[in-house]
């Protein structure tokens, strides 16, 4: 597979292309993205869903701005994907033919249900791990819905209903009364089936109302992806967007080029998640792009293998040189074990653990000094997939802690995201008392518990550790150490 790929997703509103890089076999990154609101499908639904010859042209120089942008990043496959605008307009291939014979481009047009089924697949393989849930990725001419349970994808639909579609239709011409009695035939085509608590918030406007309830609950995080609320909790906020008029929507956060989408939007949301009785909404930050390149990367199974997270691996690839003799995960994982009687802390913090034995080094690529900082860092901005926003913080906290003494003015930033201070203390204790063992160049280290002291031993040669150090690392208990003694 190429190195390097870019993505074109020509929607009704707007086109972008972001570009992928492969680190490894499975390890990837976002190198950039680039956007246009082109709105291809412009004045189509009030002239026979045909594209404008306006429309056209401003597609055809965004596709050839992308294309000058592909070659400049050496990119040696580039796919362009077609959705609701395209395959609904009477003149689609002569559109596509036009893009063929002047910038020797292949444009791809797909259906509603395999668009439904890419926005599944990118969720499903980049979301923190769920069981079930419906997506809804809200465009500007068609809204898809693709159903998940038991983490398969089950079933995929898609409805003819978008942002754009009704702007043209209805709130530009100024019947909007009209739109209950459109709206409700299109959704009784919505199978019962796809009913779930859990919404899966795909498409620009669903993050647009995301990133105003984060702006508004002064959210620790800036990251979308994986941003999760109770739709009941914030549904009055949400109304008050609908309602306001449009000179103010900056005030909720709303960016200036969503002014004249985002209600048709919220009402498209709303509709469909009382339809689907929705309760707790997961934002999504990737979408149909991901869901193109994921096909590509992860043929024929189309999902990742078991225990694999691409982000991890990626920022192992870029920062990490391979050492055969670095040890740290191995003994934090040891020592979780060795200490599970003491610590009682519940085995799904094990992932958390071993995530930050992982990446703890990776600071040092910018600087030894603080690097325990540095690495925080690039956890919080590169560990971007398959991670919840709770877990990241503690792996990047855990991290920066650095084995010291916690004070909770310095947690403070995420607090509402930390699990409580018995599990930190010990997660700070496991990780720095394993990254110092790493650099006594040991591979071999026994740990055994008994009586309330953890003996660290070699069964057949004596350690050279370096006791001050270790015992300088704070204890979360009244835990005693013993170097090179056997129980």
């Amino acid at each position: 597979m190429a190195k390097k790929t870019a993505v074109v997703d020509l929607g009704s509103n707007s086109i972008r292309m972001v570009i992928f890089e492969k680190t490894s076999r499975y390890g990837f990154y976002t190198t950039c993205e680039y956007k246009r609101k082109v709105r291809l499908g412009e004045n189509s639904y009030n002239n026979g869903k045909i594209l404008q010859e306006e429309a056209m042209q401003k597609a055809e120089n965004a596709l050839r701005f992308f294309k000058q942008c592909s070659l400049k990043h050496k990119c040696k496959k580039i796919f362009i994907i077609g959705t609701s605008a395209l395959r609904d307009a009477p003149n689609s291939k002569e559109f596509i033919k036009r893009i063929k014979t002047k910038l020797n481009l292949n444009i791809r047009c797909i259906d509603g249900k395999e668009e439904s089924y890419l926005g599944g697949l990118a969720a499903l393989n980049l979301l923190s791990p769920f069981k079930d849930a419906t997506t809804l990725d809200i465009g500007g001419g068609s809204s898809e819905l693709c159903l998940i349970k038991n983490n398969k994808i089950v079933s995929c639909i898609s409805l003819d209903i978008g942002t754009v579609r009704l702007k043209e239709l209805f709130f530009d011409k100024g019947k909007t009364k009209s739109l209950d009695q459109f709206i409700d035939p299109i959704l009784k085509q919505i199978p019962k089936e796809f009913c779930n608590h859990n919404l899966i918030a795909i498409g620009g406007s669903l993050r647009a109302i995301s990133n105003s309830i984060m702006q508004k609950n002064s959210y620790p995080l800036k990251n979308l992806h994986d941003f999760r609320y109770d739709l009941e909790e914030e549904r009055e906020h949400i109304e008050k967007i609908l309602e306001a008029k449009v000179d103010s929507l900056a005030n909720f956060g709303i960016k200036k080029d969503r002014f004249d989408t985002i209600k048709k939007g919220i009402f498209i949301f709303l509709k469909i998640a009382q339809k689907l009785n929705t309760k707790h909404i997961i934002t999504s930050g990737v979408g149909i792009r991901e869901g193109i390149y994921l096909k590509d990367l992860l043929r024929p199974n189309n999902r990742f293998p078991v225990n694999f997270n691409p982000s991890l691996k990626s920022l192992q690839d870029r920062f990490l040189q391979e050492d055969k003799n670095n040890h740290t995960a191995k003994f934090a994982m040891q020592l979780f074990n060795a200490l599970k009687n003491i610590h009682k802390i519940h085995d799904h913090y094990k992932q958390s653990l071993l995530a930050a034995a992982k990446l703890c080094h990776i600071g040092e690529y910018l600087n030894f000094y603080f690097s325990n900082e540095h690495s925080a860092h690039f956890v919080l901005g590169g560990l971007n997939y398959g991670f919840s926003h709770k877990e990241k913080v503690l792996i990047a906290n855990i991290i920066k802690l650095n084995g010291k003494k916690i004070n909770p003015y310095n947690l403070e930033p995420h607090k509402q995201l930390l699990p409580n201070f018995h599990i930190l203390s010990w997660l700070n204790f496991i990780l720095n008392l394993a990254k110092t063992l790493n650099n006594t160049n040991e591979s071999k280290i026994n740990f055994t518990v008994l009586d309330n002291t953890l003996y660290i031993f070699n069964e057949f040669k004596e350690l050279n550790l370096p006791k001050e150090e270790l015992k300088k690392i704070a204890k979360p208990a009244s835990i005693a150490l013993s170097f090179n003694q056997k129980p």
